[in-house]
């Protein structure tokens, strides 16, 4: 719900809840009041008003039956004077606003200020008179001439005023001070969910611009604050994933320039070295220079092979090279990729054999090209350390429930176990001599970049005299 929905729901709670437990105070006012003070008073005073306003009606309807002459008749008069005597009562019998006859004086004011209020009000009523309350009665009479005369009953009648005026203190004290409960609630509340993690917020804000990125943000408070916590958390892991990116770029660059130019150098001085002995005069005879040459050549190529696998393991590991993957049956595919190394192999007398252990056709979803690539890491590494007289290198594919699974197996020298955790690291090499390496140490760097870019997993098992063991788990489409 949004907050400023709930600040209004919650604020007119608060008044309806004020209003309601201040109606239920005034009842328990009234009871308490009634039973401190006695409740036969009260009846008492309520009969009492009951008898007076039935005697004035008596009255009245009686004389509604007479002419106004017979009220002007002096026993009349008499009699009227003793029956509202009894009740406590007045009578007036007036004639064109002419006080005809009258059992209290009442001043002209008055008169005029009780036949204006009685005929606009209805019968057995209340007017108020020099500060008094009277309840009230009229007859009208409408006379020959266009005269008109009226019989007035008046009968004094008090009020608890000290009551009702305890009853309104209490009320509106009551309601005030439960209006002024509910809305320290409502604060309360609205401190507790939105102003306290509000300013917890600030205060992660203000470390997140410092650059400290380390104190999580915790998920707190109602609504819209609650989401701005979660939006907030997810900011500073952003951040906090982009500087450890930066971080880790900046390293990556560093030591791929400090790596990249110690393996550079090697090569690049054998060429000089080649260059300058043809200019010195030691090569002097045509074969010497074309084997100098030659070998100049190689060494310029391998430094253009170094210079192309470090560019391509930098876009690799800032993710800058996409994929284009394929559709592709497992078995055509490393088919192919056996048919293109077979001569290579026989040159170089090893035995290279595709086996397959598949039940069914397997299909993956790969780019073709850059898994190429990893394949002829491998299998060039398992030509280059092949130590073995009768080399022999398998390939077999397996699968999973969900995975394909290739092993590229060879018997040549194998990985010692120091070396074997490390052989994925940037320019690590297994010969400890970095000068007779002919090669730019990222191929398996490379191939497991690749390799992760498709979702999947390489790993590799060796034994010393015994050969190695390169795995290759791909998902199945």
């Amino acid at each position: 719900m949004q907050l400023t929905k709930r600040f209004f729901l919650m604020n007119v709670l608060a008044v309806l809840v004020s209003i309601t437990l201040t109606v239920l105070a005034v009842i328990i006012f009234v009871a308490a009041y009634t039973k401190v003070f006695g409740s036969q008073a009260d009846a008492h005073d309520l009969r009492r008003i009951f008898e007076v306003r039935s005697g004035l009606g008596e009255i009245t309807r009686s004389a509604q039956t007479m002419e106004f002459d017979q009220l002007l008749d002096h026993r009349y008069q008499q009699e009227l004077s003793d029956r509202v005597r009894t009740l406590g009562s007045h009578a007036v019998i007036l004639k064109n606003r002419e006080v005809m006859y009258s059992t209290r004086k009442l001043n002209l004011i008055d008169v005029e200020k009780s036949l204006m209020l009685s005929n606009q009000g209805s019968n057995l009523d209340t007017i108020e008179l020099d500060g008094r309350t009277f309840m009230f009665t009229r007859a009208d009479y409408y006379l020959s001439g266009g005269d008109k005369g009226v019989l007035l009953l008046l009968a004094p009648i008090q009020l608890k005023t000290d009551f009702y005026f305890y009853l309104g203190i209490f009320t509106v004290s009551f309601f005030i001070l439960s209006f002024l409960a509910m809305n320290f609630w409502v604060s309360y509340r609205f401190s507790r969910g939105i102003i306290a993690p509000v300013s917890r917020l600030k205060d992660a804000a203000v470390k997140i611009s410092e650059g400290d990125l380390s104190c999580g943000i915790a998920e707190e408070g109602d609504g819209e604050v609650k989401e701005l916590c979660r939006t907030l958390e997810l900011m500073r892991i952003k951040l906090k994933e982009s500087v450890y990116l930066q971080q880790k770029y900046d390293d990556n660059r560093k030591f791929l320039i400090s790596s990249i130019s110690h393996d550079l150098k090697t090569p690049v001085t054998s060429i000089r070295g080649y260059i300058e002995g043809i200019l010195d005069g030691v090569a002097q005879t045509p074969e010497k220079r074309k084997q100098y040459l030659e070998t100049a050549r190689n060494k310029a190529m391998l430094v253009n092979v170094m210079i192309d696998d470090l560019l391509l393991y930098s876009k690799l590991d800032l993710n800058q090279i996409p994929f284009h993957f394929e559709r592709t049956d497992v078995l055509q595919y490393f088919e192919d990729c056996v048919e293109d190394y077979r001569y290579e192999y026989d040159q170089a007398n090893i035995k290279l054999t595709l086996i397959n252990e598949m039940n069914e056709s397997v299909l993956i979803l790969v780019d073709r090209e850059r898994l190429r690539r990893v394949i002829q890491n491998i299998l060039d590494n398992a030509k280059k350390y092949m130590e073995n007289e009768d080399g022999q290198v398998d390939i077999i594919l397996r699968e999973t429930r969900t995975s394909a699974i290739i092993e590229i197996r060879d018997n040549g020298k194998g990985i010692s176990e120091d070396d074997l955790p490390h052989i994925f690291d940037r320019f690590y090499r297994v010969d400890p001599s970095r000068k007779s390496a002919d090669g730019s140490g990222l191929g398996l760097a490379i191939a497991k970049q690749i390799i992760e870019g498709h979702e999947g997993k390489i790993w590799v098992t060796s034994t010393v005299g015994e050969g190695t063991r390169m795995m290759i788990s791909l998902k199945k489409v």
